[in-house]
């Protein structure tokens, strides 16, 4: 039996945004007004100044409909923007999000995609309190900003590293560009033969850190806890290496990183073997990981050291001796950016 699926046109672009905000509920003291009138309003915290950051998904450039799972791509469509904010030192607060929707997704599509940033909005506790929605003529565009607010001595920046500081990550690398590659190995699995089912036991994890990642605000959240503000810091959504060069030319510094630290879990490097891959490589290169990458004094070491969520990888150097990986074997490699660019043949 063919289920009956509601067109978006029923309703129009207004009783579309009433339908999907007509429950959102408002969490932070700094929202005043928010969905359902021309502009949101928000109240800075006394002394504090905002952080906002925009991010933008494409479908067929960011997401792949045959196997993002709406309500999935709904959840991580906040958490990438979410995840720039953390990258500041900074908890967020408030997010808007805007909808281009062509004509194939229905209304039921598009509240299974506003389930997961509720989800989202819930879980890290953040308001959404705008946006727009549009029609598109080739697919599903999201457009999601992102707020915060901090005291000007809380927030980091990507320019503060200096000589001697130490390189920090937070959880392990790799697995999501994994997860990614297990997806497309099912998909051409599932074109050539479209009765298969897909074969998904035992890459739970690693589907997981593709289909749903997490921001780190609970590492935002340690740090502070810890007494440990960051002198620098980044998230890694296109990768360890390319992350690492641009807080290095941000701050005008070089880096050497250690190989034998970099974090890779168990189920990341079996399946860079099963795909014949090297995983510090999938570590360096794959990102979309949307973990924490910074920098903190010498002095702040005794703080993270033993830290299951923290690993100190290695530590900045002047500038003229450039981003450098420190092999096992003791060889010395230049810090390649080989991750997502989406210009590619640009300034690296």
């Amino acid at each position: 039996m063919t289920e009956n699926l509601t067109s978006i046109s029923e309703l129009g672009e207004f009783g579309l945004i009433r339908h999907l905000t007509k429950t959102i509920e408002l969490r932070q003291p700094s929202t005043i007004k928010g969905v359902g009138d021309d502009a949101a309003i928000i109240q800075p915290p006394q002394g504090e100044q905002l952080v906002l950051s925009t991010d933008m998904l494409v479908e067929g450039v960011h997401f792949d409909m045959t196997y993002a799972p709406l309500r999935h791509l709904g959840y991580k469509s906040i958490i990438v923007n979410l995840s720039d904010i953390c990258a500041m030192n900074v908890l967020p607060t408030q997010v808007t999000v805007s909808l281009a929707i062509s004509s194939r997704f229905s209304l039921e599509a598009v509240e299974e995609l506003y389930t997961g940033m509720r989800k989202a909005c819930d879980w890290y506790g953040v308001d959404l309190v705008g946006g727009d929605t549009t029609s598109s003529v080739t697919g599903l565009v999201i457009s999601v900003t992102a707020i915060g607010f901090a005291p000007p001595g809380k927030m980091v920046t990507r320019s503060g590293a200096r000589e001697h500081d130490l390189v920090v990550v937070s959880g392990d690398l790799g697995g999501a560009y994994l997860g990614l590659q297990v997806l497309e190995r099912e998909k051409e699995v599932f074109r050539s033969a479209p009765g298969n089912q897909p074969e998904l036991s035992g890459y739970e994890y690693l589907l997981e850190r593709q289909l749903k990642p997490e921001a780190r605000k609970d590492v935002v959240e340690l740090l502070d806890a810890l007494g440990v503000v960051p002198t620098s810091m980044i998230d890694i959504s296109d990768g360890l290496a390319s992350e690492l060069r641009h807080l290095c030319a941000q701050s005008m510094a070089g880096c050497d990183i250690y190989e034998e630290k970099i974090p890779v879990d168990p189920k990341a490097i079996s399946a860079a073997a099963e795909f014949g891959l090297d995983h510090i490589t999938c570590a360096l290169n794959g990102g979309e990981d949307y973990e924490l990458l910074f920098t903190i004094r010498q002095e702040d070491y005794d703080k993270v050291k033993g830290n299951p969520s923290l690993t100190v990888i290695g530590h900045i150097t002047p500038l003229v001796s450039g981003c450098r990986l420190i092999t096992r074997g003791g060889s010395i490699a230049e810090l390649r950016a080989q991750g997502w660019d989406s210009f590619p043949g640009g300034d690296h």
